[in-house]
């Protein structure tokens, strides 16, 4: 029997059998302790560490119930039979268990309102005391939440739907899954370079996806049996599809029997002009819409919506009905309470100017370096300059603390080289760290 190496953080939020606890274990994965050995008794343990007995015997009635320990009567408490293989693989010696967390400047990550939000915490608290259905819910989600979100699609979007034809999802991906099992067989456009989600998520249903220039009409959709497209704002490039290309894609579409599939992404978050309004609002039968309140509330609330076609409205809710897909309720109810209070009204118009302010900031830094790629527009920028050079301000960056995408890493077919410099997801002081790195390695480059 040995003394242990444990130490106790009482200003901790963690208590003290579970520390006591926890660093048992580390010692037997780590192989400090083995199968067999004798562990101090409560009352010397509590001794060693100066707590009381209680707080060891919790400790050890714990590792016990887990199977790490096992007492034997009138001897003491020894480790069990930890065999070759039953715990997991330590982390590699002087390697950290978890790599140092990057600050994000990508283009998905948005401004963070508040944390002590009184309405984002009243959300919350309305859903802790509703109701939440006693069994599975309308396969196309809350129906108060969709009476919420078609007001607000045809206030903001131009896009006139009832409550019916709007199917809550878990996000745009989600929607653009659900969709795809009603598709007919074949190749799914998707534009080049383009959203990487969207790319992986056709891919994993089983279909090929087919390279459309991000930059060109498309004018052409024979062998494809949809297209999936970001024309409010084209990720990652920033570009906002032009109404003669708009009319060009739907023209296109019906001739050759393609659907459009609109990620209506960012389309809340422009500062210079109005927000163009959505594709499907010029076309209801030929254009499936997805939207998403990952960018004017948060990324994990996952929750998003889908309208799709009316002669693909009944397939896709008969799926989800039988596959029981879904997002969560409590996500629901909460988005539709900071819906109906207004809250996201108000985090959107702050979050533009937030926007505005940083983008101007942006400019005035890497303008001088590199060509932006469109005018900037939501919570980020796509700045063109050879590969390279983009490697160097992105590796610098990250050696900084900071993560940033090149611009080939969206691309397939299509050359493209450059950064996209995310400015939603960082503090203004982080910001401005981030551009003075970046700036400084373009400069030497």
């Amino acid at each position: 029997m040995r003394a242990l190496p444990i130490s106790l953080d009482r200003s901790g939020k963690s208590p003290l059998p579970s520390q006591i606890a926890a660093q048992v274990r580390e010692l037997v994965l780590a192989g400090t302790l083995g199968s067999g050995d004798r562990l101090p008794s409560s009352r010397a343990l509590a001794a060693e560490l100066g707590t009381s007995r209680s707080v060891a015997d919790k400790a050890y009635e714990q590792l016990a119930a887990e199977g790490w320990t096992e007492a034997r009567h009138g001897s003491g408490t020894f480790i069990s039979d930890v065999r070759p293989g039953s715990a997991r693989r330590r982390p590699a010696e002087g390697r950290p268990r978890h790599e140092a967390l990057l600050v994000r400047l990508d283009a998905g990550t948005p401004w963070g309102f508040p944390k002590q939000d009184a309405g984002w915490r009243r959300a919350w608290r309305e859903v802790s005391t509703a109701e939440p259905p006693r069994g599975y819910d309308d396969p196309r989600g809350l129906l108060d939440l969709r009476e919420a979100l078609a007001e607000r699609l045809a206030r903001t979007r131009g896009l006139s739907v009832s409550a019916d034809e709007i199917i809550i999802t878990a996000g745009t991906t989600d929607g653009l899954r659900q969709l795809l099992p009603e598709l007919p067989p074949g190749a799914i456009g998707i534009e080049d370079p383009g959203y990487r989600a969207a790319v992986e998520t056709v891919r994993c249903a089983g279909r090929d996806v087919h390279d459309l220039p991000a930059t060109l009409p498309i004018d052409r959709l024979s062998g494809v049996v949809a297209a999936y497209v970001t024309p409010a704002h084209q990720h990652p490039l920033g570009r906002v599809l032009p109404a003669p290309d708009r009319l060009t894609l739907l023209e296109t579409a019906r001739r050759d029997g393609a659907i459009v599939v609109e990620d209506d992404y960012d389309s809340e978050f422009r500062y210079d002009v109005a927000p163009v309004p959505a594709l499907a609002a010029l076309d209801r039968d030929r254009v499936a819409y997805l939207g998403t309140a990952a960018k004017s509330v948060v990324p994990t609330l996952r929750v998003g919506w889908l309208v799709p076609p009316p002669h693909l409205l009944d397939a896709v809710v008969r799926r989800r009905e039988a596959t029981h897909s879904g997002a969560a309720w409590p996500s629901q109810r909460a988005l539709l309470t900071l819906l109906r209070d207004g809250w996201i009204d108000r985090t959107v118009r702050t979050a533009r100017r937030v926007y505005a302010e940083r983008a101007a900031r942006v400019i005035a830094a890497l303008s001088p370096y590199a060509e932006l790629a469109a005018p900037i527009a939501g919570m980020y920028s796509a700045w063109l300059l050879p590969e390279p050079k983009a490697v160097r301000a992105r590796d610098a960056a990250r050696a900084a603390g900071f993560e940033l995408n090149l611009l080939s890493q969206y691309a397939r077919t299509h050359q493209v080289s450059g950064l996209v410099v995310g400015f939603g997801g960082a503090t203004d002081a982080e910001l401005d760290r981030a551009l003075g790195v970046l700036a400084a390695a373009l400069r030497r480059a």
